[in-house]
């Protein structure tokens, strides 16, 4: 995978990369209404168990999709998805917190613009009058 696109985090002994696909975006919009209330809503959430439940959630489909697209393009060689209950019984709640800034990078890669600018011509900025 592109590092341009993902953040590493080490489930259970073994490396996940964490990647926002267009996939994961509209699972997300779909749970949360958007990219934007995604933080929000997991600050919020009514209980622990909950705000445990949604982070595992989001850690389970940012792994998934590199493993969807590992599987895209072997499919000779296909890789077991990682599940929530996977994630939960191979992490400690210390793990989770720890994953947080790899959530945070991928999603900020994610969604990262690269802006080029133009070279500037000289008939752009001629002198006028």
């Amino acid at each position: 995978m592109e590092n341009e696109r993902s953040a590493v985090i080490k489930i259970g002994g073994k490396d996940y990369e964490l990647v926002l696909t267009t996939r994961a975006t509209k699972e997300i919009a779909r749970r949360y209404g958007g990219l934007e209330n995604l933080g929000e809503k997991l600050m919020k959430s009514e209980n622990f168990e909950m705000a445990l439940d949604e982070i595992i959630w989001l850690i389970t489909l940012l792994a998934n999709q590199s493993i969807l697209i590992h599987n895209l393009k072997n499919k000779d060689a296909p890789q077991e998805l990682l599940t929530e209950e996977d994630v939960e019984l191979l992490t400690s709640p210390l793990d989770l917190a720890a994953y947080k800034n790899a959530i945070t990078e991928a999603m900020f890669k994610g969604t990262a613009r690269n802006v080029e600018s133009e070279e500037e011509t000289s008939s752009k900025n001629a002198e006028v009058g």
